[in-house]
């Protein structure tokens, strides 16, 4: 299973990385800290799954989301973000969104969906 990552901060893209590449059959096949190259790379890889942070260098993933959910919706889009409020879990979900996580509280349930994901229990 491909998996793509879009992430401001390079230690967090850091973190996931290490924690995805640890789930057998999932590789991550690109990053992005900024929406149009976010946008770009991912129409052109079609990743399985992308993890999206709502705050980004330029843009923010509601973006991206618009974005590439219209073009591709077979992509499972899940947000982490430590903007976790009901409207931001709302407005991900109207735009696309499958699942959304808290940075502070759920980071490593992020690993959990894409394992399930990767064993085809989801």
């Amino acid at each position: 299973m491909q998996v793509f990552i879009v992430e401001d901060s390079e230690l967090v893209r850091e973190r996931l990385v290490h924690l995805l590449e640890s789930v057998p059959g999932a590789s991550v096949v690109g990053q992005a800290s900024q929406a149009p190259a976010a946008i770009r790379d991912i129409l052109a890889r079609r990743p399985d799954v992308v993890v999206l942070d709502i705050n980004l260098g330029e843009g923010s993933g509601f973006d991206v989301l618009r974005a590439v959910c219209p073009q591709d919706p077979a992509i499972d889009f899940y947000m982490l973000s430590n903007f976790a409020a009901d409207p931001y879990r709302q407005l991900a979900k109207r735009l696309g969104a499958r699942d959304f996580f808290d940075k502070s509280r759920e980071f490593e349930r992020v690993r959990e969906i894409i394992a399930q994901r990767a064993a085809g229990k989801q």
